[in-house]
Protein backbone atom coordinates (compact mmCIF):
# COMPACT_ATOMS: atom_id res chain seq x y z
CA UNK A 1 0.00 0.00 0.00
CA UNK A 2 1.53 3.31 -1.09
CA UNK A 3 1.89 6.12 1.45
CA UNK A 4 0.48 9.61 0.71
CA UNK A 5 3.12 11.93 -0.61
CA UNK A 6 1.29 15.28 -0.30
CA UNK A 7 2.69 17.87 2.11
CA UNK A 8 0.90 20.89 3.57
CA UNK A 9 3.22 23.87 4.00
CA UNK A 10 2.57 26.70 6.42
CA UNK A 11 3.46 29.77 4.35
CA UNK A 12 2.70 32.31 7.03
CA UNK A 13 -1.03 33.12 6.65
CA UNK A 14 -2.57 34.19 9.93
CA UNK A 15 -5.22 31.77 11.17
CA UNK A 16 -8.64 33.02 12.29
CA UNK A 17 -9.94 31.43 15.47
CA UNK A 18 -12.75 33.87 16.27
CA UNK A 19 -16.50 33.35 15.92
CA UNK A 20 -18.03 32.98 12.47
CA UNK A 21 -21.06 35.27 12.48
CA UNK A 22 -22.70 34.01 9.29
CA UNK A 23 -24.94 35.54 6.63
CA UNK A 24 -26.84 37.94 8.85
CA UNK A 25 -23.77 39.69 10.20
CA UNK A 26 -22.22 39.88 6.73
CA UNK A 27 -25.37 41.48 5.29
CA UNK A 28 -25.57 43.97 8.17
CA UNK A 29 -21.90 44.88 7.75
CA UNK A 30 -22.43 45.45 4.03
CA UNK A 31 -25.53 47.55 4.73
CA UNK A 32 -23.76 49.74 7.29
CA UNK A 33 -20.78 50.19 4.97
CA UNK A 34 -23.13 51.16 2.12
CA UNK A 35 -25.07 53.59 4.32
CA UNK A 36 -21.86 55.33 5.36
CA UNK A 37 -20.91 55.56 1.69
CA UNK A 38 -24.12 57.42 0.77
CA UNK A 39 -22.99 60.30 3.00
CA UNK A 40 -19.31 60.03 2.07
CA UNK A 41 -18.27 58.78 5.52
CA UNK A 42 -14.99 56.90 5.41
CA UNK A 43 -14.23 58.43 2.02
CA UNK A 44 -12.55 61.61 0.81
CA UNK A 45 -13.76 65.08 1.78
CA UNK A 46 -14.92 65.64 -1.80
CA UNK A 47 -17.33 62.71 -1.46
CA UNK A 48 -18.99 64.36 1.55
CA UNK A 49 -19.74 67.71 -0.13
CA UNK A 50 -22.78 66.75 -2.22
CA UNK A 51 -24.74 64.67 0.34
CA UNK A 52 -24.23 67.17 3.16
CA UNK A 53 -25.10 70.15 0.95
CA UNK A 54 -28.32 68.41 -0.05
CA UNK A 55 -29.06 67.56 3.58
CA UNK A 56 -28.57 71.22 4.45
CA UNK A 57 -30.95 72.22 1.66
CA UNK A 58 -33.56 69.81 3.05
CA UNK A 59 -33.20 71.35 6.50
CA UNK A 60 -33.57 74.96 5.33
CA UNK A 61 -37.41 75.05 4.95
CA UNK A 62 -37.82 73.48 8.40
CA UNK A 63 -35.57 76.12 9.97
CA UNK A 64 -37.44 78.91 8.16
CA UNK A 65 -40.77 77.41 9.24
CA UNK A 66 -39.66 77.39 12.89
CA UNK A 67 -38.59 81.02 12.60
CA UNK A 68 -41.97 81.97 11.14
CA UNK A 69 -43.77 80.09 13.91
CA UNK A 70 -41.71 81.85 16.57
CA UNK A 71 -41.98 85.36 15.13
CA UNK A 72 -45.40 85.44 13.47
CA UNK A 73 -47.22 82.65 15.35
CA UNK A 74 -48.28 81.10 12.07
CA UNK A 75 -48.87 77.42 11.33
CA UNK A 76 -45.84 75.39 10.25
CA UNK A 77 -45.17 74.35 6.71
CA UNK A 78 -47.34 71.36 5.76
CA UNK A 79 -45.64 68.16 6.88
CA UNK A 80 -47.34 66.02 4.25
CA UNK A 81 -46.31 68.38 1.43
CA UNK A 82 -42.67 68.60 2.51
CA UNK A 83 -41.40 65.81 0.24
CA UNK A 84 -43.33 67.11 -2.78
CA UNK A 85 -42.07 70.64 -2.19
CA UNK A 86 -38.47 69.40 -1.85
CA UNK A 87 -38.63 66.75 -4.58
CA UNK A 88 -35.80 68.23 -6.70
CA UNK A 89 -33.39 67.95 -3.75
CA UNK A 90 -34.49 64.38 -2.99
CA UNK A 91 -34.21 63.39 -6.66
CA UNK A 92 -30.68 64.84 -6.91
CA UNK A 93 -29.63 62.97 -3.76
CA UNK A 94 -31.06 59.74 -5.17
CA UNK A 95 -29.36 60.26 -8.52
CA UNK A 96 -26.00 61.18 -6.98
CA UNK A 97 -25.84 58.42 -4.39
CA UNK A 98 -27.53 55.42 -6.06
CA UNK A 99 -24.53 54.80 -8.37
CA UNK A 100 -22.24 55.06 -5.32
CA UNK A 101 -23.87 51.89 -3.96
CA UNK A 102 -23.89 49.79 -7.12
CA UNK A 103 -21.47 51.11 -9.77
CA UNK A 104 -18.06 50.31 -8.16
CA UNK A 105 -18.86 46.64 -7.53
CA UNK A 106 -20.20 46.21 -11.05
CA UNK A 107 -17.31 48.09 -12.65
CA UNK A 108 -14.65 46.06 -10.83
CA UNK A 109 -16.61 42.81 -11.26
CA UNK A 110 -16.41 41.81 -7.61
CA UNK A 111 -20.01 40.63 -7.29
CA UNK A 112 -18.96 36.93 -7.45
CA UNK A 113 -16.61 37.57 -4.51
CA UNK A 114 -19.42 39.02 -2.40
CA UNK A 115 -21.71 36.16 -3.31
CA UNK A 116 -19.22 33.31 -2.98
CA UNK A 117 -20.20 32.66 0.63
CA UNK A 118 -22.07 33.09 2.86
CA UNK A 119 -24.01 35.92 1.16
CA UNK A 120 -26.63 35.36 -1.50
CA UNK A 121 -27.98 37.70 -4.16
CA UNK A 122 -30.95 38.45 -1.88
CA UNK A 123 -28.58 39.35 0.98
CA UNK A 124 -26.53 41.66 -1.22
CA UNK A 125 -29.52 43.41 -2.79
CA UNK A 126 -31.28 43.65 0.56
CA UNK A 127 -28.26 45.34 2.17
CA UNK A 128 -28.00 47.88 -0.65
CA UNK A 129 -31.74 48.60 -0.60
CA UNK A 130 -31.79 48.97 3.18
CA UNK A 131 -28.84 51.38 3.08
CA UNK A 132 -30.45 53.65 0.50
CA UNK A 133 -33.86 53.52 2.21
CA UNK A 134 -32.31 54.56 5.53
CA UNK A 135 -30.31 57.32 3.83
CA UNK A 136 -33.46 58.75 2.23
CA UNK A 137 -35.35 58.46 5.51
CA UNK A 138 -32.62 60.47 7.23
CA UNK A 139 -32.88 63.06 4.48
CA UNK A 140 -36.66 63.37 4.81
CA UNK A 141 -37.50 62.51 8.42
CA UNK A 142 -34.92 64.68 10.21
CA UNK A 143 -36.29 68.01 8.85
CA UNK A 144 -39.87 66.92 9.63
CA UNK A 145 -38.89 65.97 13.18
CA UNK A 146 -36.94 69.18 13.76
CA UNK A 147 -39.95 71.20 12.58
CA UNK A 148 -42.29 69.21 14.83
CA UNK A 149 -40.01 69.70 17.84
CA UNK A 150 -40.02 73.42 17.05
CA UNK A 151 -43.82 73.36 16.98
CA UNK A 152 -43.85 71.60 20.36
CA UNK A 153 -41.59 74.22 21.91
CA UNK A 154 -43.35 77.26 20.46
CA UNK A 155 -46.67 78.19 22.02
CA UNK A 156 -48.91 78.48 18.97
CA UNK A 157 -52.58 79.50 19.24
CA UNK A 158 -53.66 76.28 17.50
CA UNK A 159 -53.59 72.51 18.10
CA UNK A 160 -50.44 70.53 17.33
CA UNK A 161 -50.27 68.97 13.86
CA UNK A 162 -49.46 65.53 15.30
CA UNK A 163 -51.58 63.52 12.89
CA UNK A 164 -50.13 65.36 9.90
CA UNK A 165 -46.58 64.76 11.21
CA UNK A 166 -47.17 61.02 11.69
CA UNK A 167 -48.76 60.76 8.25
CA UNK A 168 -45.71 62.49 6.78
CA UNK A 169 -43.46 59.91 8.44
CA UNK A 170 -45.48 57.16 6.77
CA UNK A 171 -45.25 59.00 3.46
CA UNK A 172 -41.48 59.36 3.91
CA UNK A 173 -41.17 55.59 4.27
CA UNK A 174 -43.23 55.04 1.12
CA UNK A 175 -41.13 57.59 -0.74
CA UNK A 176 -37.91 55.95 0.43
CA UNK A 177 -39.00 52.46 -0.66
CA UNK A 178 -40.32 53.57 -4.04
CA UNK A 179 -37.44 55.88 -4.93
CA UNK A 180 -34.79 53.42 -3.76
CA UNK A 181 -36.26 50.62 -5.85
CA UNK A 182 -36.30 52.80 -8.96
CA UNK A 183 -32.97 54.53 -8.36
CA UNK A 184 -30.88 51.44 -7.63
CA UNK A 185 -32.41 49.54 -10.52
CA UNK A 186 -31.67 52.30 -13.03
CA UNK A 187 -28.16 52.84 -11.67
CA UNK A 188 -27.36 49.12 -11.73
CA UNK A 189 -27.67 48.86 -15.51
CA UNK A 190 -24.41 50.71 -16.08
CA UNK A 191 -21.08 50.31 -14.26
CA UNK A 192 -20.23 53.96 -14.95
CA UNK A 193 -21.23 56.32 -12.15
CA UNK A 194 -21.84 59.29 -14.45
CA UNK A 195 -24.24 57.35 -16.64
CA UNK A 196 -26.03 56.09 -13.55
CA UNK A 197 -26.54 59.64 -12.32
CA UNK A 198 -27.79 60.71 -15.74
CA UNK A 199 -30.25 57.81 -16.00
CA UNK A 200 -31.89 58.55 -12.64
CA UNK A 201 -32.10 62.30 -13.34
CA UNK A 202 -33.50 61.62 -16.82
CA UNK A 203 -36.18 59.34 -15.37
CA UNK A 204 -37.21 61.96 -12.82
CA UNK A 205 -37.31 64.77 -15.39
CA UNK A 206 -39.31 62.62 -17.82
CA UNK A 207 -41.92 61.61 -15.23
CA UNK A 208 -42.17 65.20 -13.96
CA UNK A 209 -42.74 66.60 -17.45
CA UNK A 210 -44.98 63.77 -18.64
CA UNK A 211 -47.18 64.06 -15.56
CA UNK A 212 -47.62 67.83 -15.96
CA UNK A 213 -48.16 67.82 -19.74
CA UNK A 214 -50.49 64.83 -19.89
CA UNK A 215 -52.55 66.07 -16.96
CA UNK A 216 -52.90 69.51 -18.52
CA UNK A 217 -53.96 68.08 -21.90
CA UNK A 218 -56.52 65.71 -20.40
CA UNK A 219 -58.02 68.42 -18.20
CA UNK A 220 -58.29 70.82 -21.13
CA UNK A 221 -60.16 68.14 -23.08
CA UNK A 222 -62.54 67.51 -20.18
CA UNK A 223 -61.19 64.12 -19.12
CA UNK A 224 -60.91 64.94 -15.43
CA UNK A 225 -60.91 61.32 -14.23
CA UNK A 226 -58.12 60.35 -16.60
CA UNK A 227 -56.19 63.48 -15.59
CA UNK A 228 -56.31 62.45 -11.94
CA UNK A 229 -54.59 59.16 -12.85
CA UNK A 230 -52.00 60.78 -15.11
CA UNK A 231 -50.77 62.88 -12.17
CA UNK A 232 -49.48 59.65 -10.66
CA UNK A 233 -46.76 59.37 -13.32
CA UNK A 234 -44.67 61.50 -10.97
CA UNK A 235 -43.42 59.19 -8.15
CA UNK A 236 -43.75 61.95 -5.55
CA UNK A 237 -47.38 62.60 -6.47
CA UNK A 238 -48.03 58.85 -6.47
CA UNK A 239 -46.81 58.59 -2.88
CA UNK A 240 -48.74 61.72 -1.93
CA UNK A 241 -51.91 60.14 -3.33
CA UNK A 242 -51.33 56.94 -1.34
CA UNK A 243 -50.58 59.02 1.75
CA UNK A 244 -53.79 61.00 1.26
CA UNK A 245 -55.93 57.88 0.90
CA UNK A 246 -54.27 55.96 3.75
CA UNK A 247 -54.06 58.69 6.38
CA UNK A 248 -56.85 61.06 5.37
CA UNK A 249 -54.57 64.06 4.87
CA UNK A 250 -55.04 66.89 2.40
CA UNK A 251 -53.54 66.34 -1.07
CA UNK A 252 -50.77 68.62 -2.25
CA UNK A 253 -52.13 71.85 -3.75
CA UNK A 254 -55.62 70.32 -3.70
CA UNK A 255 -54.75 67.93 -6.54
CA UNK A 256 -57.66 65.63 -7.52
CA UNK A 257 -56.01 62.29 -6.76
CA UNK A 258 -58.08 59.17 -7.53
CA UNK A 259 -59.65 57.66 -4.40
CA UNK A 260 -59.49 54.08 -3.23
CA UNK A 261 -56.73 51.49 -3.40
CA UNK A 262 -55.70 52.21 -6.98
CA UNK A 263 -52.67 54.42 -6.21
CA UNK A 264 -51.43 51.96 -3.59
CA UNK A 265 -51.66 49.07 -6.06
CA UNK A 266 -49.74 51.09 -8.65
CA UNK A 267 -47.03 51.84 -6.08
CA UNK A 268 -46.71 48.16 -5.16
CA UNK A 269 -46.58 47.17 -8.83
CA UNK A 270 -43.81 49.70 -9.59
CA UNK A 271 -41.75 48.53 -6.60
CA UNK A 272 -42.20 44.87 -7.56
CA UNK A 273 -41.23 45.55 -11.18
CA UNK A 274 -38.16 47.53 -10.16
CA UNK A 275 -36.99 44.88 -7.69
CA UNK A 276 -37.47 42.17 -10.30
CA UNK A 277 -35.27 44.12 -12.71
CA UNK A 278 -32.66 44.65 -9.99
CA UNK A 279 -32.58 40.96 -9.16
CA UNK A 280 -32.27 40.01 -12.84
CA UNK A 281 -29.39 42.48 -13.26
CA UNK A 282 -27.39 40.92 -10.46
CA UNK A 283 -28.13 37.40 -11.66
CA UNK A 284 -26.59 38.45 -14.95
CA UNK A 285 -23.61 40.10 -13.19
CA UNK A 286 -23.01 36.94 -11.19
CA UNK A 287 -23.03 34.79 -14.30
CA UNK A 288 -20.69 37.10 -16.22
Amino acid sequence: MSQPTGVIHDIGYRHYDGPRLGRGAAAVALGVHSLRGTFGLGRTFKSKIMPFLLFGAMMLPAVVSIAIMALLKQAPMSYTDYAVFMQPVIAIFLAAQSPVLVAPDLRHRVIPLYLSRPNTIIDYIGAKLAAMIVALLILMVVPLTVQFIGELLIDLPMPLHTHEYLAALGGSLLNAVLLTSIGLTLASFTPRRGLGVASVIAFYMFTLAASAVLTGVLESEGYSDAASWSILLNPFFLVNAVQTNLFGTQPTEGLPFPPGAGPALILLAVVALALTGLYARYRKALAA
